[in-house]
Protein backbone atom coordinates (compact mmCIF):
# COMPACT_ATOMS: atom_id res chain seq x y z
CA UNK A 1 0.00 0.00 0.00
CA UNK A 2 3.12 2.64 0.94
CA UNK A 3 4.85 1.75 -2.54
CA UNK A 4 1.19 2.45 -3.99
CA UNK A 5 0.97 5.81 -2.47
CA UNK A 6 4.44 6.67 -2.66
CA UNK A 7 4.21 5.71 -6.73
CA UNK A 8 1.13 8.23 -7.15
CA UNK A 9 3.28 11.07 -4.97
CA UNK A 10 5.74 10.69 -7.76
CA UNK A 11 2.96 10.69 -10.74
CA UNK A 12 1.88 13.69 -9.11
CA UNK A 13 5.24 15.59 -9.36
CA UNK A 14 6.25 14.71 -12.33
CA UNK A 15 3.23 16.30 -14.05
CA UNK A 16 3.63 19.23 -12.12
CA UNK A 17 7.24 19.25 -13.51
CA UNK A 18 6.39 18.64 -16.83
CA UNK A 19 3.29 21.25 -16.56
CA UNK A 20 5.32 24.56 -15.08
CA UNK A 21 7.49 25.82 -17.84
CA UNK A 22 4.11 25.69 -19.81
CA UNK A 23 2.36 28.54 -17.14
CA UNK A 24 5.02 29.94 -15.56
CA UNK A 25 7.47 31.32 -18.36
CA UNK A 26 5.78 34.96 -18.19
CA UNK A 27 6.00 35.23 -14.89
CA UNK A 28 9.45 36.49 -14.48
CA UNK A 29 9.74 40.20 -16.11
CA UNK A 30 13.04 40.94 -18.10
CA UNK A 31 14.66 43.69 -17.19
CA UNK A 32 16.19 46.76 -19.41
CA UNK A 33 13.95 45.88 -22.52
CA UNK A 34 14.11 48.52 -24.47
CA UNK A 35 12.67 47.50 -27.82
CA UNK A 36 13.52 49.83 -31.04
CA UNK A 37 10.19 49.19 -32.83
CA UNK A 38 6.99 48.76 -30.87
CA UNK A 39 4.05 46.82 -32.84
CA UNK A 40 0.59 47.45 -32.04
CA UNK A 41 -1.89 45.25 -33.13
CA UNK A 42 -5.45 47.05 -33.39
CA UNK A 43 -8.57 45.61 -32.69
CA UNK A 44 -9.20 44.86 -28.94
CA UNK A 45 -6.14 46.00 -28.07
CA UNK A 46 -6.33 49.43 -28.86
CA UNK A 47 -9.83 49.56 -30.27
CA UNK A 48 -12.73 48.79 -28.09
CA UNK A 49 -14.79 46.52 -30.37
CA UNK A 50 -18.09 47.30 -27.54
CA UNK A 51 -20.21 48.62 -30.85
CA UNK A 52 -19.69 46.61 -32.87
CA UNK A 53 -20.18 43.74 -30.29
CA UNK A 54 -23.35 44.97 -29.90
CA UNK A 55 -23.82 45.22 -33.85
CA UNK A 56 -23.28 41.57 -34.41
CA UNK A 57 -25.30 40.87 -31.77
CA UNK A 58 -28.47 42.51 -33.17
CA UNK A 59 -27.81 40.81 -36.52
CA UNK A 60 -27.92 37.81 -34.63
CA UNK A 61 -31.16 38.06 -33.41
CA UNK A 62 -30.14 39.41 -30.32
CA UNK A 63 -27.64 36.77 -29.45
CA UNK A 64 -24.46 38.19 -27.43
CA UNK A 65 -23.29 34.94 -26.61
CA UNK A 66 -22.89 34.25 -30.78
CA UNK A 67 -20.24 37.04 -30.74
CA UNK A 68 -17.62 35.32 -29.18
CA UNK A 69 -18.25 31.99 -31.96
CA UNK A 70 -18.81 34.72 -34.66
CA UNK A 71 -15.25 36.52 -34.11
CA UNK A 72 -13.25 32.82 -33.90
CA UNK A 73 -14.94 31.84 -36.54
CA UNK A 74 -13.41 34.66 -38.58
CA UNK A 75 -9.88 34.26 -37.71
CA UNK A 76 -10.44 30.60 -37.98
CA UNK A 77 -11.14 31.31 -41.91
CA UNK A 78 -8.55 33.26 -42.28
CA UNK A 79 -6.16 31.12 -41.48
CA UNK A 80 -7.65 28.71 -43.53
CA UNK A 81 -7.47 31.38 -46.65
CA UNK A 82 -3.05 31.39 -45.36
CA UNK A 83 -3.32 27.70 -45.51
CA UNK A 84 -4.58 26.94 -48.91
CA UNK A 85 -3.57 30.25 -50.44
CA UNK A 86 -6.18 32.02 -50.81
CA UNK A 87 -7.19 35.69 -49.72
CA UNK A 88 -10.21 37.23 -49.15
CA UNK A 89 -10.24 40.82 -47.02
CA UNK A 90 -10.39 40.10 -43.29
CA UNK A 91 -13.67 42.38 -43.49
CA UNK A 92 -15.40 39.91 -46.51
CA UNK A 93 -14.56 37.09 -44.16
CA UNK A 94 -16.18 38.50 -41.49
CA UNK A 95 -19.34 38.77 -43.58
CA UNK A 96 -18.87 34.74 -44.57
CA UNK A 97 -18.40 33.98 -40.80
CA UNK A 98 -21.52 36.28 -39.75
CA UNK A 99 -23.69 33.89 -42.43
CA UNK A 100 -22.17 30.73 -40.86
CA UNK A 101 -22.72 31.28 -37.65
CA UNK A 102 -25.91 32.88 -38.32
CA UNK A 103 -27.21 29.41 -40.68
CA UNK A 104 -25.88 27.03 -37.54
CA UNK A 105 -28.14 28.71 -35.30
CA UNK A 106 -30.76 28.82 -37.87
CA UNK A 107 -30.84 32.81 -37.53
CA UNK A 108 -32.09 34.23 -41.03
CA UNK A 109 -29.85 37.05 -42.56
CA UNK A 110 -29.08 38.59 -45.92
CA UNK A 111 -25.08 39.04 -46.80
CA UNK A 112 -26.06 42.99 -46.76
CA UNK A 113 -27.13 42.71 -43.35
CA UNK A 114 -24.44 41.10 -42.11
CA UNK A 115 -21.95 43.62 -44.24
CA UNK A 116 -23.79 46.36 -42.21
CA UNK A 117 -23.96 44.85 -38.90
CA UNK A 118 -19.80 44.85 -39.20
CA UNK A 119 -19.11 47.60 -42.17
CA UNK A 120 -21.23 50.46 -40.39
CA UNK A 121 -19.57 50.47 -36.82
CA UNK A 122 -16.28 49.10 -37.69
CA UNK A 123 -14.72 52.36 -38.72
CA UNK A 124 -16.24 54.38 -35.57
CA UNK A 125 -14.98 52.46 -32.49
CA UNK A 126 -13.02 54.49 -29.87
CA UNK A 127 -9.61 53.84 -28.06
CA UNK A 128 -9.99 51.99 -24.81
CA UNK A 129 -9.29 54.54 -22.31
CA UNK A 130 -5.20 53.84 -21.48
CA UNK A 131 -4.75 54.34 -25.15
CA UNK A 132 -4.21 57.75 -25.82
CA UNK A 133 -1.88 58.43 -22.59
CA UNK A 134 0.06 55.33 -23.14
CA UNK A 135 1.12 55.87 -27.06
CA UNK A 136 1.68 60.00 -25.90
CA UNK A 137 4.60 58.74 -23.58
CA UNK A 138 5.96 56.00 -25.96
CA UNK A 139 6.36 58.40 -28.65
CA UNK A 140 7.77 61.31 -26.59
CA UNK A 141 9.98 58.78 -25.22
CA UNK A 142 11.63 58.01 -28.77
CA UNK A 143 10.10 54.63 -29.32
CA UNK A 144 9.30 53.76 -33.06
CA UNK A 145 5.39 52.94 -33.15
CA UNK A 146 4.31 50.80 -35.86
CA UNK A 147 0.36 49.07 -36.57
CA UNK A 148 0.36 45.78 -37.29
CA UNK A 149 -3.16 44.14 -38.35
CA UNK A 150 -4.96 42.03 -40.40
CA UNK A 151 -7.32 44.29 -40.98
CA UNK A 152 -7.40 46.27 -44.63
CA UNK A 153 -4.82 49.27 -45.22
CA UNK A 154 -8.12 51.60 -45.60
CA UNK A 155 -9.83 49.97 -42.69
CA UNK A 156 -6.65 50.64 -39.98
CA UNK A 157 -6.58 54.55 -41.50
CA UNK A 158 -9.88 55.60 -41.15
CA UNK A 159 -10.25 53.51 -37.53
CA UNK A 160 -7.08 55.98 -36.76
CA UNK A 161 -8.72 58.75 -37.99
CA UNK A 162 -11.83 58.20 -35.97
CA UNK A 163 -10.01 57.32 -32.86
CA UNK A 164 -7.05 59.80 -33.15
CA UNK A 165 -4.79 57.38 -33.33
CA UNK A 166 -2.92 58.54 -36.45
CA UNK A 167 -0.18 60.86 -35.08
CA UNK A 168 1.34 58.67 -32.76
CA UNK A 169 2.29 55.85 -35.00
CA UNK A 170 4.91 56.37 -37.36
CA UNK A 171 3.41 53.36 -39.97
CA UNK A 172 0.67 51.46 -40.57
CA UNK A 173 1.04 48.22 -41.82
CA UNK A 174 -1.65 45.84 -43.20
CA UNK A 175 -0.90 41.96 -44.00
CA UNK A 176 -2.86 42.92 -46.99
CA UNK A 177 0.37 44.26 -48.83
CA UNK A 178 1.30 40.17 -48.50
CA UNK A 179 -1.83 38.42 -48.65
CA UNK A 180 -0.53 36.44 -45.94
CA UNK A 181 -2.53 36.66 -42.21
CA UNK A 182 -0.99 36.65 -38.90
CA UNK A 183 0.10 34.56 -36.92
CA UNK A 184 1.87 33.10 -40.06
CA UNK A 185 5.76 33.42 -39.36
CA UNK A 186 5.74 34.75 -42.73
CA UNK A 187 3.55 37.85 -41.93
CA UNK A 188 5.97 39.19 -38.83
CA UNK A 189 9.07 38.31 -40.92
CA UNK A 190 7.45 41.12 -43.60
CA UNK A 191 6.52 43.11 -41.03
CA UNK A 192 10.33 42.71 -39.34
CA UNK A 193 11.80 43.32 -42.79
CA UNK A 194 9.58 46.47 -43.64
CA UNK A 195 11.23 48.22 -40.44
CA UNK A 196 14.25 46.83 -40.99
CA UNK A 197 14.66 45.87 -37.31
CA UNK A 198 16.16 42.79 -36.18
CA UNK A 199 13.39 40.44 -34.17
CA UNK A 200 14.83 40.83 -31.22
CA UNK A 201 15.07 44.70 -31.13
CA UNK A 202 11.00 44.28 -31.83
CA UNK A 203 8.27 43.90 -29.58
CA UNK A 204 4.46 43.06 -30.57
CA UNK A 205 1.55 44.26 -28.11
CA UNK A 206 -1.29 42.56 -28.76
CA UNK A 207 -4.76 41.69 -26.91
CA UNK A 208 -4.50 38.30 -28.32
CA UNK A 209 -2.97 35.01 -27.04
CA UNK A 210 -2.61 33.93 -31.04
CA UNK A 211 -0.84 37.10 -31.79
CA UNK A 212 1.77 36.50 -28.89
CA UNK A 213 1.84 32.78 -30.02
CA UNK A 214 2.77 34.44 -33.46
CA UNK A 215 5.51 36.86 -32.40
CA UNK A 216 7.24 34.51 -29.60
CA UNK A 217 7.75 31.78 -32.28
CA UNK A 218 9.67 34.41 -35.00
CA UNK A 219 11.64 35.64 -32.11
CA UNK A 220 10.27 38.50 -31.28
CA UNK A 221 9.87 40.44 -28.07
CA UNK A 222 6.26 40.28 -27.14
CA UNK A 223 3.34 42.19 -24.37
CA UNK A 224 0.33 40.79 -23.69
CA UNK A 225 -2.46 43.30 -22.92
CA UNK A 226 -5.19 41.17 -20.92
CA UNK A 227 -7.98 42.97 -21.56
CA UNK A 228 -11.27 41.31 -20.17
CA UNK A 229 -12.12 38.08 -21.76
CA UNK A 230 -8.93 37.35 -23.31
CA UNK A 231 -6.90 34.76 -22.56
CA UNK A 232 -2.56 33.27 -23.42
CA UNK A 233 -2.56 29.95 -25.15
CA UNK A 234 -0.88 28.04 -22.52
CA UNK A 235 1.17 26.10 -25.23
CA UNK A 236 2.95 28.34 -27.26
CA UNK A 237 5.84 30.36 -25.56
CA UNK A 238 4.63 32.72 -23.38
CA UNK A 239 4.79 36.44 -23.53
CA UNK A 240 8.09 38.62 -21.99
CA UNK A 241 5.15 39.98 -19.10
CA UNK A 242 2.00 40.85 -19.33
CA UNK A 243 -0.08 44.54 -18.59
CA UNK A 244 -3.55 45.74 -18.32
CA UNK A 245 -2.92 48.84 -20.61
CA UNK A 246 -1.12 50.85 -22.47
CA UNK A 247 -0.38 53.46 -19.91
CA UNK A 248 0.88 50.26 -17.94
CA UNK A 249 2.95 49.56 -21.08
CA UNK A 250 4.33 52.99 -21.01
CA UNK A 251 5.12 52.58 -17.13
CA UNK A 252 7.55 50.00 -17.72
CA UNK A 253 9.10 51.30 -20.80
CA UNK A 254 9.71 54.79 -20.09
CA UNK A 255 12.03 55.48 -17.58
Amino acid sequence: MNSLKRLGQLAIIAVSISLTPIFSKAIAEPENMSPKVIFFDVNETLLDLDAMKSSVSQALGGREDLMALWFSTMLHHSLVDTSTGQYHGFGEIGVAALMMVAQNNNIDITPEAAKTAIATPLTSLPPHPDVIDGLKRLKAAGYTIVSLTNSSNAGVKAQFEFAGLTSYFDQRLSIEDIKIYKPNLAAYEWALKKMEIAPEDAMLVAAHGWDIAGAKAANMQAVFVARPGKALYPLAQQPDFIVNGINELADKLVK
